[in-house]
């Protein structure tokens, strides 16, 4: 605008109009103040939430690095006392691996002298049932008893033996003895023992007719229950006499 334009301008202006135009850049000055008041406030109260935030999260990494001391030396104190215990345990060992290696010598030592031990308790329980044998078994009247009576084949090769045989004129039973009659193959090898007597029978069986028995120190209850299902009478040792286990109902033994 040229000087000449600007006067031109200024003729056509009143008090009011300059009035009017000041009242209006105040009104925009006084709002663009306020907006920029508002601006500020936001900005302090973003600040203050910032900061409220960050206060919070460093509480909790303090309270996390905490616990996490905490953990680390419950961990160490744990670890300390495993390894006390471990060391504990090694010396319980040491002093058990003594106290066995002492026990292995004595038991070498009452071995070296007791020798043949099993043997001769096997052979004392056969002993005590042989004692009056006979008298457990009424309804056959065997009067008379054989101990350990080999079994030879035709080749005269020994095939078993008969622990006990009761005979008279007409019947014989030929009965296992175990020291603890516990295991059902002992059954079953009795049952081929029988096979055995009545294929290869010795003078004083013949042709007579042949039921067995099994005895026992002690007798399972389930080698019991087998015996009997197999056709044997069962015998167990009480005290210093032998005692014959009741059959059960409808019991009759099996001849060979």
């Amino acid at each position: 605008m040229t000087a000449q334009e600007a006067a031109e301008w200024g003729k056509t202006l009143s008090f009011e109009k300059v009035w009017a135009i000041l009242a209006e850049i105040g009104q925009k000055q006084a709002e663009i103040g306020q907006k920029q008041a508002e601006a500020a406030q936001r900005q302090a109260e973003a600040a203050a939430e910032t900061a409220q935030r960050q206060a919070e999260a460093a509480k909790k990494q303090a309270e996390a690095a905490a616990e996490a001391a905490q953990r680390r030396a419950e961990i160490d104190e744990l670890f300390k006392e495993i390894g006390r215990k471990q060391e504990e345990s090694a010396q319980r060992q040491a002093k058990m691996d003594e106290q066995l290696a002492l026990l292995e010598k004595h038991v070498d030592r009452v071995t070296a002298n007791v020798g043949g031990l099993n043997r001769s308790v096997g052979e004392l329980v056969e002993t005590l049932i042989a004692a009056r044998l006979w008298e457990k078994f009424p309804r056959y009247n065997l009067t008379r008893a054989y101990q350990r009576l080999p079994l030879y084949d035709k080749n005269n090769q020994i095939k078993t033996d008969i622990d006990i045989l009761l005979v008279n004129t007409a019947m014989c039973m030929a009965v296992e003895v175990k020291r603890e009659l516990d295991r059902k193959d002992e059954v079953d090898e009795h049952l081929k023992r029988m096979r055995l007597i009545r294929q290869y029978p010795p003078e004083q069986v013949g042709n007579k007719r042949l039921v067995g028995a099994m005895a026992g120190g002690t007798v399972n209850a389930d080698v019991k229950n087998y015996a009997y299902e197999s056709g044997f009478f069962v015998l167990e040792l009480t005290g210093e006499s032998v005692h014959l286990i009741p059959p059960p109902e409808g019991f009759e033994p099996k001849e060979w």
